[in-house]
């Protein structure tokens, strides 16, 4: 049975729990993310949740921490790359290894769907994901996000263009979502 999931903005003191996830995770997560590399320090770990946390207040980005019902640091799931003009954002999403494949970033896609739609003015959800990454597009699918098409060297791997799979859920689809 999968956890149930909570989401929320990350704090400062987020740093050990993000930095012992992504540890965990480098072989797996390091294939999609160049940011989760066998090299991820502590330090890495404190800049990006305190970075965070000020994005947050300011809403210039909105990245939540997921965990399950005791606290525990599964994964991360947030809304960058906001275009105001366009009221449109990127919507990403990880897991640490040991709890990939349980339903915990569908239920987190879903939250931050929901606050997407309430919280903020934005219309307009992009996923993009790697051609090679089926578990990703599976959330995606699985979330109601639409499929739109192949978007060629849309992003960077390991130093090299990739192709992206790209889906979209619109504030108007938020209640199928």
């Amino acid at each position: 049975m999968p956890p149930e999931v909570r989401i929320r903005p990350y704090r400062p003191d987020d740093a050990s729990g993000l930095f012992e996830a992504a540890k965990e995770s480098v072989a797996e997560v390091n294939l999609w993310l160049s940011w989760c590399h066998r090299d991820y320090s502590i330090e890495e770990a404190q800049q990006w949740s305190a970075a965070q946390a000020l994005a947050f207040e300011q809403g210039r980005e909105y990245e939540f921490v997921v965990t399950d019902d005791n606290g525990r640091f599964l994964g991360g799931c947030g809304l960058n790359h906001i275009n105001c003009a366009d009221r449109g954002a990127n919507l990403g999403y990880w897991v640490r290894t040991t709890e990939m494949g349980r339903g915990v970033a569908l239920q987190a896609v879903r939250r931050v769907v929901e606050f997407a739609f309430t919280a903020t003015n934005l219309e307009r959800l992009e996923i993009v994901c790697a051609v090679g990454n089926r578990a990703s597009q599976r959330v995606a699918e699985k979330s109601g996000a639409a499929r739109e098409g192949i978007a060629r060297g849309r992003i960077y791997l390991r130093g090299q263009p990739c192709d992206a799979v790209i889906y979209s859920i619109l504030r108007s689809d938020a209640a199928t979502v």
